[in-house]
Formats: structure tokens, C-alpha cells, sequence
């Protein structure tokens, strides 16, 4: 393959994110964190996107090894309703890392005392929206905990 070839596929790094970017997802990550331990509807449906789709693997007490998926109107009703409230602890420790940005889409990292979760967002009209995530339960927490 000669170089001019090799240099033709060879993907460009994403721009630098804005702080403007940074902050935005930032704040969307925070409304849904503590929009779901302080049972605050208002502030989740903020930070989700209307398709979002939520995923878990395996974290049911049986390990059944099944895919859970919450839409956005089910993760809005049970903030509402205060399960994020049941779960929350004095002492929350939420570390945002945004792993990427690249234009209108983003990679978030979130580590809490409760949860690990991968999250994607994109930028709307509305600002920076959660589309989907992938979580656990952090260690010591969840129906098996240890």
C-alpha cells in the first residue's frame, strides 16, 4: 500500500470538545443523577433524550443473563414516583468522565457510590441529551450485593 493510500484511511482525531461542550454535558449527566436520587421528574426528562434506550446485563438476583432496556417515559415515571430516592446515599460520589467528544456526540463515563454507567449523549435542539446507556450496580450495591 503506498502512503499516499495508507494516509487516505487514516481517520483524523476529533476536535477539542468546547468548554461550552463540557459544561452542557455535564450538566445533562448531573439532571439525571440527582434528578433520580432527589426523585425529581423535571430535571430527568431534561437530560434524556425522548428514544433513549437504558441497558442492563445480568443485574437482577437471579443473573438470568438477560438485556434489560428502560425507555425514557419508564425512567421519568419511576423518578417520579421516588425509586432513585430509595436508593440514594449520603454521600453520592458522582465522577463525571467524558471519555469523547466529536461534534453533536459524546462518550461519558459516570461513577458513583451507587452505579457505574456508560452513557452516550448527542447535542439537540434542546441541548445535550442522554440517547442510551449500559450499567451496573456499583460494588455493595443492587439485589446481590455483597
Amino acid at each position: 500500500m503506498t502512503e499516499a493510500i495508507r494516509e487516505a484511511w487514516l481517520a483524523a482525531p476529533p476536535p477539542e470538545a468546547t468548554p461550552d461542550d463540557l459544561a452542557g454535558i455535564r450538566t445533562c449527566i448531573l439532571d439525571y443523577f440527582e434528578g433520580w436520587f432527589d426523585g425529581d421528574p423535571i430535571r430527568m426528562e431534561r437530560a434524556l433524550h425522548p428514544g433513549l434506550a437504558k441497558h442492563a446485563v445480568d443485574q437482577g438476583p437471579t443473573r438470568a443473563g438477560g438485556l434489560d432496556l428502560t425507555t425514557a417515559h419508564e425512567m421519568i415515571e419511576a423518578t417520579g414516583r421516588g425509586v432513585g430516592r430509595a436508593r440514594d446515599v449520603p454521600d453520592r460520589a458522582i465522577r463525571i468522565d467524558v471519555a469523547c467528544v466529536s461534534g453533536d456526540i459524546a462518550s461519558v463515563i459516570v461513577h458513583s457510590a451507587v452505579y457505574v454507567e456508560f452513557v452516550l449523549v448527542a447535542r439537540t435542539a434542546d441541548g445535550w441529551r442522554i440517547t442510551s446507556t449500559l450499567w451496573q450496580w456499583a460494588v455493595g450495591h443492587g439485589p446481590r450485593a455483597r
